[in-house]
């Protein structure tokens, strides 16, 4: 249609620019716009699909991990919603319906992956290529394990549960991603999976990316030991040499990621860094001047 810049556009109906940020936001994070918030040739493939983007992302990712049969189950299975809610005198034809519309939905989508000659192929016993998968398109749902109770979400670092009718739900596996979130008396994780944390970098470089561990480090032992406001002291009183900092051991083992604006740390941390979070997870504020947000790219 030759309209490049969205936030201009005359809508009958206009979205909020925040809205519309946000959106735009997340199809860069997918690999559907790129840097100029421009189509990417995976846009055009996207937007072949009756669905939501990052349904579409993760089925267009099932055909490269080679798992695209079990994935379009997976998408039909979404798409009618949960099939097990049904009148108790009706269960056997409300099943049934339900069946068959997840099927319908499952034709409609061959029929669109074989008009583009995309091939569907079972990734057998090999589930670890369906997780991937779905990371690769619900990779903005990564949630961690909360040593208190629950899970973290990544992203807004929002406490979730496990839905109690999850085949999940007694496990409680350190890293998981969901499809969508339920309020109810607590905000309930649905459909999730359990996922490797080292797949966010893997399968959402522009999303998440390794950060340099000696900086961080640094940046975070000077921010544990900042104490509270004293008005009776000077207010760099309290700092201690910077040679102490010198002889203290890096930390081990531990693989840092970067989402945005923000630090991860994820792996194990040393008796220090884990006086500074509850959840695992921690961040510095300030961005990155290596990585721009993608809210720069479309607001102008």
């Amino acid at each position: 249609m030759g309209i490049n810049v969205l936030l201009s556009f005359d809508f009958m109906d206009p979205p909020s620019p925040q809205a519309l940020i946000s959106a735009m936001e997340q199809l860069y994070n997918l690999g559907a716009l790129n840097e100029k918030g421009l189509l990417t040739k995976l846009c055009r493939k996207v937007a072949e699909f009756p669905l939501e983007p990052p349904l579409s992302k993760m089925l267009l990712s099932s055909v490269d991990l080679g798992c695209s049969d079990e994935i379009l189950t997976i998408i039909a299975m979404i798409h009618i919603g949960n099939i097990f809610y049904r009148p108790r005198e009706k269960q056997a034809q409300a099943n049934q319906k339900s069946l068959r519309r997840a099927q319908d939905v499952r034709k409609q989508l061959l029929t669109i992956m074989d008009k583009y000659k995309l091939n569907v192929v079972t990734a057998g016993k090999i589930f670890t290529k369906i997780r991937k998968a779905i990371t690769a398109g619900f990779f903005f749902h990564a949630s961690r394990k909360d040593p208190q109770e629950g899970y973290r979400t990544l992203v807004e670092n929002q406490q979730v549960y496990t839905y109690p009718g999850s085949a999940l739900f007694q496990r409680q596996p350190d890293w998981i991603i969901y499809h969508e979130l339920l309020m109810t008396t607590k905000e309930y994780m649905r459909e999730v999976t359990v996922i490797d944390p080292k797949w966010l970098v893997e399968l959402a470089p522009r999303f998440f990316k390794v950060a340099d561990s000696t900086k961080l480090s640094m940046q975070k032992r000077q921010e544990i030991i900042e104490p509270l406001h004293d008005k009776h002291h000077e207010p760099n009183s309290w700092n201690m040499p910077q040679k102490d900092f010198q002889d203290s051991p890096p930390l081990d083992q531990t693989s840092l990621v970067t989402y945005q604006s923000k630090y991860f740390i994820m792996g194990k941390t040393s008796s220090r860094e884990k006086q500074s979070s509850s959840n695992g997870i921690d961040y510095i504020n300030g961005r990155n001047p290596s990585v721009s947000s993608p809210h720069d790219r479309f607001s102008h």
